[in-house]
C-alpha cells in the first residue's frame, strides 16, 4: 500500500443541487481560488453560479481543505475542455496538484474531442511550471480589464 499525501486526499465535488454541506464547500472553493488567484476574487454568488455549469471539485487532506479545481466544458468561444488545479502555496509539492488535474483531465476528455486546455496566473510560477511539465503549450495571454497581470491559456500539445 502506498502511504504517500496524496493517497490520504479527499476530494469532495460540489453538487450544486446538494444539501447544506454545499454552502462549506463553496466557501472551501472560493477561499483556494481567491488565493490562489487574488487578481480575479470571486463572490460567493459567482461561485455558485459556476457551480452550476462547471464541475467543482475541493481537496482535502486531514480535513484541511488544500486545493480545488475547475473542469469546464466546451463553450461557443473554447471548443476545448478546460482543466484548472489550485493548490494552496504551502501544500504544493505534496501530489495534491496531481490528483486534482488527473481527475480533472479524466472527466474533461469525456467532454470534448477537441482538447483540453488550463488557465494559469502569469505570476503563479509555480503553476505555470506544473501545466508546463505534464505537455501544455502557452497558446494566448490575456489581462482582464482593470488588471496588469496576464492569465496564460495553455493547451495540451498531444492536442487530446
Amino acid at each position: 500500500m502506498n502511504n504517500s499525501p496524496a493517497n490520504a486526499l479527499r476530494i469532495e465535488r460540489i453538487d450544486p443541487a446538494g444539501p447544506g454541506a454545499v454552502s462549506a464547500l463553496l466557501a472551501d472553493w472560493r477561499l483556494v481560488h481567491d488565493t490562489v488567484v487574488p487578481t480575479a476574487p470571486l463572490s460567493a454568488d459567482e461561485v455558485r453560479e459556476r457551480a452550476g455549469r462547471n464541475r467543482l471539485d475541493v481537496a482535502y487532506a486531514d480535513g484541511t481543505v488544500v486545493g480545488c479545481s475547475t473542469v469546464r466544458p466546451p463553450d461557443a468561444e473554447t471548443p476545448a475542455a478546460t482543466v484548472i488545479s489550485r493548490v494552496l502555496p504551502p501544500y504544493r509539492g505534496r501530489g495534491y496538484g496531481t490528483a486534482l488535474y488527473e481527475r480533472g483531465l479524466a472527466h474533461a476528455r469525456t467532454l470534448s474531442d477537441a482538447g483540453v486546455e488550463t488557465v494559469v496566473l502569469a505570476s503563479n510560477t509555480e503553476g505555470l511550471r506544473f501545466a508546463l511539465a505534464r505537455g501544455f503549450v502557452e497558446i494566448e495571454r490575456y489581462v482582464l480589464p482593470g488588471d496588469t497581470v496576464p492569465f496564460v491559456t495553455l493547451r495540451l500539445a498531444d492536442g487530446r
